[in-house]
C-alpha cells in the first residue's frame, strides 16, 4: 500500500461535473489499496474574480486582506470535494492549511513554509479517510495564527511540501495538459510528450515560463528526494517523472528556506576566448559557433553581451588543452567578422586569457531569492576577487576568475555558505560532480541533448554603462537589488574594458521581471553618481529563448544549432547566457514566438500528435 499525494489544479476542479470526476479518480485510487491526501486550486476563474472584487474596493488592497479573502477559493473546493467523496461512500475531511499545520513566514502573499505539523494528518490518514488540503495556503507561526497564501504556484509547493513532510511514496500533479511536453502546447501544437526529466532541468523549464510546474513545487522535490509525476486530469496516461538523486539527509524544519546553497565547486582548468567588436546582425553566433562544432571545440560558457553601438562582444571558456585548438579557430573567423561600426578595426579583435578558474555555487534553493547571488559577490568582494564573467542558472551560479585566487575565493565561499569541505570527484569538463549533479557525459545518458525549449515573455533588461571593474562592485549592485526583493536572471558582464580617468569600466547587464524594470531603474539611477557609474538603460521589448537539457555536455553542435536556426529566421541575438545544461538567447519580443518555434523544429522535438489545452 502507497501513500500518496495528489495535487488538482483550478481547471481540473472547474465545474461540479469535474468535481465529481477528480472524486471517481481518487476513489479508484484508495479501492486499489493507496491512503491518500488530495491538494486542490480554487474553481476554474475563481480567484481571478475575488482579485477582481479587491481591485473594484481599492486600486491598492491592503495584502493582508487579500490573503484572507483568496484564501477562501481553495475552502470551497475542499468542502465540495470531500462532499462527492463522501456521496462515493469513501470517509473523506476537508482541511485548511492552517488546520492541516502548514506553518509559513509571515509574509503575505508570498509566504515560504517553514514546516508542516503532520500529526493530525497523520492520524486521519491512519482512520483509512481521504485528507482534502486546501493548497496555496498556510498559517504564520507567529501567536497570531494569520492566514498566508503562498503566491503563484503555491498549490503545487503545499502537494509537494507535504509529500516531503509525510514521506509521501510519490506525488502526482494532476493538470490540463498530459504531462511534461518539450514546449508549450499553446505555441506549438506538435509538442512531444516526456516519459521523464531530470529535477535540476525542471528547474530550467519552470524557471523560464514552464507552467506545468512552479519551480518551487520542483526545488522541494528535488531537495527531499520527492518522486513527482504530472498527469492529465481527463485521461488515465502515465505522465511524465520528474527524478532526482537520493537526497543527503535534510531537516524538514526551515522547510523552504535552510540551506539555499548545497555545494561550491571549482574548475582551474579552463581559459577564456573573447572576440571583441563582432557585428551586431543575425547569423554571427551561428557562424562562429557553427566552426567550433566543426573542429570538435568543445565550450562551456558563453557569454555575448548587451551591444554597443553596431557591434558587441562574444565570449566563451575552454578546458586548457584544448585553448589552442579554439584560439585558432577564432583567429580564423574573424577576419570574416567584420565591423560594420567601427571603420578602424577592420576585423573582429580575438582576446585569449590562459589564467582563470571558474567557482560556483550550487543547489534547489536560489529561485526566487535574490540575496543568494549577492552574498556570493559580496563574499568574493570581501576578500578581494574580482569578477571577470558570470553565469547564472536556477541551480547554480558561476564566476570566472584569476586563477591565482581560485582557493581563496572557494574558502570564503564554503564558509559563507557553512559548506563542509569534501572530496569530490573532477568531471570530464572539471566540474566537481555532487552527489545531486544534472551533469551527465553523452555516453551515459541516451536521451537528446536538448529535452525542451521555453520562452519568457516577462522579462526585462537593464544595462548599466561604465560600472568600475574592480571588486565589490557587482556586490553593491546585486546587494541593492536584494534588499529590494528584486530577483535577476541572466547576467552578462562585458569583456570590452575601457579606462576612463585612470579607472577600468565595464557595461553590466542583466534581466529582471518586466513588473520589476521601471522601479529597478529608477533605484539604480538614484545611486550611480555615489557608486561612480553611468548612464542606466531599460528595455523591457525583450523576450528570452532556451533550450534545456542534461545531455547537451560535451556536444559543442548544439549551441551552433540553437543559434543557426535563430539566424535562418533573420532573428538577431541581443545577449547569450549558458550553464552546462541551458543556453538562453535575448531576442526582440516581437520575434520571441518565432523563435521558439523555429528552434523546436531545428532539434527535431515535435511529434506526430498535437496536443489541444482544454480551456
Amino acid at each position: 500500500m502507497a501513500l500518496i499525494v495528489q495535487k488538482y489544479g483550478g481547471t481540473s476542479v472547474g465545474s461540479v461535473e469535474r468535481i465529481q470526476a477528480v472524486a471517481q479518480r481518487v476513489y479508484k485510487t484508495v479501492k486499489a489499496g493507496n491512503s491518500l491526501v488530495v491538494v486542490v486550486s480554487a474553481m476554474g476563474k475563481t480567484t481571478d474574480g475575488l482579485v477582481k472584487l479587491a481591485n473594484e474596493i481599492s486600486p491598492n488592497p491592503n495584502r493582508r486582506e487579500m490573503d484572507m479573502l483568496l484564501s477562501t477559493g481553495e475552502q470551497v473546493t475542499i468542502a465540495l470535494l470531500s462532499m462527492a467523496l463522501q456521496e462515493l461512500g469513501q470517509p473523506a475531511i476537508s482541511m485548511t492549511g492552517a488546520q492541516v499545520g502548514i506553518v509559513t513566514e509571515a509574509e503575505h502573499s508570498r509566504a515560504r513554509i517553514l514546516h508542516i505539523e503532520t500529526t493530525r494528518l497523520t492520524r486521519h490518514i491512519n482512520e483509512g479517510k481521504v485528507v482534502v488540503v486546501a493548497g496555496f495556503q498556510g498559517t504564520s507561526s507567529a501567536g497570531e495564527m494569520e492566514i498566508t497564501t503562498l503566491g503563484r504556484g503555491g498549490s503545487d509547493t503545499s502537494a509537494v511540501a507535504i509529500a516531503a513532510a509525510l514521506r509521501a511514496n510519490f506525488c502526482e500533479i494532476y493538470t490540463d495538459v498530459p504531462g511534461i511536453l518539450t514546449t508549450d502546447p499553446r505555441l506549438v501544437a506538435e509538442a512531444q510528450l516526456m516519459d521523464a526529466i531530470t529535477c535540476n532541468e525542471m528547474l530550467e523549464l519552470a524557471s523560464l515560463g514552464a507552467k506545468v510546474l512552479h519551480p518551487r513545487a520542483v526545488e522541494i522535490a528535488r531537495n527531499y528526494g520527492v518522486p513527482l509525476v504530472v498527469r492529465s486530469s481527463w485521461t488515465d496516461a502515465p505522465g511524465t517523472w520528474v527524478t532526482s538523486a537520493k537526497p543527503q539527509g535534510r531537516s524538514l524544519i526551515n522547510l523552504e528556506i535552510a540551506r539555499p546553497v548545497d555545494h561550491v565547486e571549482f574548475d582551474t582548468n579552463q581559459a577564456k576566448v573573447a572576440l571583441l567588436h563582432v557585428p551586431d546582425k543575425p547569423g554571427v553566433a551561428a557562424r562562429l559557433f557553427g566552426e567550433i562544432s566543426r573542429q570538435k571545440v568543445d565550450v562551456d560558457l558563453i557569454i555575448q553581451s548587451v551591444h554597443e553601438g553596431n557591434s558587441n562582444d562574444i565570449a566563451f571558456t575552454v578546458t586548457t588543452p584544448i585553448l589552442k585548438r579554439a584560439e585558432a579557430v577564432a583567429a580564423a573567423i574573424a577576419p570574416a567578422l567584420r565591423s560594420q561600426s567601427n571603420p578602424k578595426l577592420s576585423e573582429a579583435e580575438v582576446m585569449i586569457e590562459n589564467n582563470i578558474a571558474k567557482v560556483s555555487i550550487a543547489g534547489a534553493g536560489m529561485i526566487g531569492r535574490p540575496g543568494v547571488a549577492a552574498k556570493m559577490f559580496a563574499t568574493l568582494a570581501e576578500v578581494g576577487v574580482n569578477i571577470q564573467m558570470i553565469s547564472t542558472s536556477e541551480v547554480k551560479v558561476s564566476c570566472v576568475v584569476d586563477a591565482a585566487e581560485c582557493d581563496r575565493a572557494v574558502i570564503a565561499l564554503r564558509n559563507a555558505f557553512e559548506i563542509e569541505a569534501k572530496e569530490q570527484k573532477v568531471g570530464s569538463r572539471g566540474e566537481f560532480l555532487t552527489p545531486n549533479s544534472s551533469l551527465l557525459t553523452p555516453h551515459s545518458s541516451p536521451t537528446p541533448p536538448v529535452r525542451g525549449v521555453a520562452l519568457d515573455l516577462n522579462q526585462a533588461r537593464l544595462a548599466i554603462r561604465q560600472l568600475p571593474d574592480r571588486p565589490g562592485m557587482a556586490a553593491k549592485l546585486f546587494g541593492l537589488l536584494a534588499q529590494h526583493n528584486i530577483s535577476v536572471d541572466m547576467i552578462i558582464q562585458s569583456q570590452r574594458c575601457r579606462v576612463i580617468e585612470g579607472v577600468p569600466r565595464r557595461d553590466i547587464a542583466f534581466t529582471v521581471s518586466r513588473i520589476d524594470g521601471e522601479s529597478a531603474k529608477e533605484m539604480l539611477t538614484q545611486v550611480a553618481a555615489e557608486l561612480g557609474w553611468g548612464e542606466v538603460v531599460l528595455d523591457s521589448a525583450i523576450a528570452k529563448v532556451s533550450i534545456v537539457g542534461a545531455g547537451m555536455v560535451g556536444q559543442p553542435g548544439v549551441a551552433a544549432k540553437m543559434f543557426e536556426a535563430l539566424a535562418q529566421q533573420q532573428i538577431n541575438i541581443q545577449m547569450i547566457a549558458t550553464s552546462e545544461i541551458k543556453i538562453s538567447c535575448v531576442v526582440a519580443q516581437e520575434q520571441g514566438v518565432k523563435a521558439l518555434q523555429a528552434i523546436h523544429t531545428a532539434f527535431g522535438l515535435a511529434g506526430s500528435e498535437k496536443f489541444v489545452v482544454p480551456a
